[in-house]
């Protein structure tokens, strides 16, 4: 290559010299850009590509909460200044405007790379938070719950069983309620989750002990009289008192709900999904498994998030360092 030309060996008429540039599309900018049109545009770029459908409408309803708190219009009138009037706007807490940013942040970023924005100028709004420890769930308080729970009525049994499975597996409160019959292996004692009901895509397996193979086989035989009755027609572990399949999402999931109502209601103010899936955690690092393996069973991308589960106290840090020197 020479002066920007390739230059070919002169062996006849077909070699060619020619700029590289000439040979690559070039990048139009589309000028006034329908912002709703944009979004239309790319939803059916996301479905195509295999987004999960929860992950589709939570970015459709919140890039639409933008344009309407905005009033924007077209995608040229964005920019820093829209994106920082639509989060004052909001009266939610600094975690919950982050992850309205970082969701609006993933469609504009599509936007870029469709070639409807010249730059990525929002990079540069930031939401700073405080990264507060949550603690996990006491096992004690768990315990207690358990005991109070009236386990001879379908709604009792199926909590329970779900208290014992978040506790045991310490699985997403989102695949809880995805998890089917066939997800389970009650021969090797398995539980068989598939990469399509994990957040992180990829397939786990954990075991179940004989406690939970038992309970399995007794809720299976009490939610079969429940679709009878009801004429539903689906294979969920976890179903609700008529018999559907539970909402994926935390926010409307049944057992998500039932947990918030038993924590007000016995006064153990440490008790929902998330708690339980971190008492998860560090029950398993209390009994020797290492950050590595854990972070394989709760299905974390990286050992940072990880740490943060396990709540560690700084003198227990210091002890367990002792143990190295």
């Amino acid at each position: 290559m020479f002066g920007g030309f390739f230059i070919a060996k002169k062996t006849g008429i077909f070699d060619v010299s020619i700029k590289a540039e000439v040979l690559k599309p070039k990048t139009e900018i589309t000028k006034g850009m329908d912002a709703e049109k944009a979004l239309e545009m790319i939803h059916r770029q996301m479905q195509l590509n295999g987004y999960r459908e929860r992950t589709l409408n939570d970015y459709i309803l919140i890039f639409n909460h933008f344009l309407k708190s905005t009033n924007v219009k077209t995608l040229e009138e964005i920019n820093v200044n829209t994106i920082y009037q639509w989060l004052d706007s909001m009266n939610v807490s600094a975690s919950t405007k982050s992850t309205r940013l970082k969701c609006l942040k993933a469609v504009l970023s599509k936007c870029f790379n469709n070639g409807w924005l010249q730059s990525k100028f929002w990079l540069t709004v930031q939401i700073k938070l405080d990264k507060k420890v949550k603690p996990g769930a006491k096992q004690n308080d768990l315990n207690v719950l358990l005991s109070l729970l009236d386990t001879s009525t379908f709604i009792g049994l199926r909590d329970a069983i779900a208290i014992l499975t978040l506790f045991k597996t310490g699985v997403r409160i989102n695949t809880l309620g995805q998890i089917r019959v066939c997800h389970i292996d009650f021969t090797n004692g398995l539980l068989n989750l598939e990469g399509s009901i994990m957040k992180n895509h990829k397939n786990l397996k954990l075991p179940l002990d004989e406690q939970l193979i038992e309970l399995y086989k007794v809720l299976i035989e009490q939610n079969l009289k429940i679709r009878t009755y009801y004429k539903q027609d689906n294979d969920f572990l976890f179903i609700t008192r008529r018999g559907g399949k539970i909402n994926s999402r935390s926010t409307n999931n049944a057992i998500s709900k039932q947990l918030s109502k038993y924590a007000k209601e016995y006064n153990l103010p440490n008790i929902n999904a998330h708690a339980i899936r971190r008492a998860y955690a560090k029950s398993l690092y209390d009994k020797g498994a290492n950050i590595a393996l854990i972070s394989k069973a709760l299905g974390h991308s990286n050992l940072a998030v990880t740490t943060q589960y396990l709540d560690l106290e700084v003198d227990e840090v210091a002890e367990n360092l002792r143990d190295y020197l």
